[in-house]
Formats: structure tokens, C-alpha cells, sequence
């Protein structure tokens, strides 16, 4: 049993890795602020060259949404689209295991004799 289920196994000590990781950081650091990497990155950087973060350009000009309501459904969007990629990817390789686990050796299952 334990051999059919290894992929499940593993993601499951992993989530459960993540959380007590997350909650072993909040207990340590009950008042951190958690910044994300582009924040870090930036502040750092109009650090070294001096030149504060509102003067720094994108090389290609970025669109913004014209609401927070249209950003968050394009990120829900795309959030679906890979799910959908990874549901057809797991789907493939779980269907391509039971057909060759299925499938007599020395014989082609997608041909009907």
C-alpha cells in the first residue's frame, strides 16, 4: 500500500513540513514582517546606488489592471489555467502507468485484434 501511494506520502510530509515551519517562524518572531523578495530586492538596491525606489523604470512599460477586482480574477485565471495543465499532465502519466500495467507484455493496447 505504501508503495502505491509514495507520491501522496510525500506531498503530504511536505505540506506538513511547510506548517510547522511557518508556525515554528511566527512562534520564534511573533512580530515579523514578511516582506516579499521584490520588496527586499528593491529596497536594497535604491540602497547601493542611492537613487530612491520611485525613480526606477521598468524596461518594458507593464499594464495595470483598472481595479483590484479585474487583478485578482486574472490571477484566480491563471491559477485555473495551471491547474488545468497540471490535472492533464498527472492524468497523462497516471493513465500511461495503467495502460502498461494493464496491457499483456508483448502486446500494443492500442490496437484491437
Amino acid at each position: 500500500m505504501l508503495r502505491n501511494r509514495r507520491l501522496e506520502i510525500i506531498a503530504g510530509v511536505t505540506v506538513l513540513a511547510f506548517i510547522g515551519l511557518f508556525l515554528a517562524t511566527t512562534m520564534v518572531m511573533p512580530t515579523a514582517e514578511f516582506a516579499g523578495s521584490d520588496t527586499v530586492a528593491s529596497g536594497m538596491i535604491s540602497e547601493m546606488t542611492g537613487t530612491p525606489e520611485e525613480n526606477f523604470q521598468p524596461l518594458i512599460p507593464q499594464w495595470a489592471p483598472p481595479s483590484g477586482e479585474i487583478e485578482s480574477m486574472l490571477f484566480a485565471l491563471q491559477a485555473a489555467v495551471g491547474g488545468i495543465v497540471l490535472g492533464y499532465v498527472f492524468g497523462s502519466w497516471r493513465a500511461e502507468r495503467r495502460n502498461r500495467d494493464v496491457a499483456p507484455s508483448g502486446t500494443n493496447p492500442d490496437v484491437n485484434v
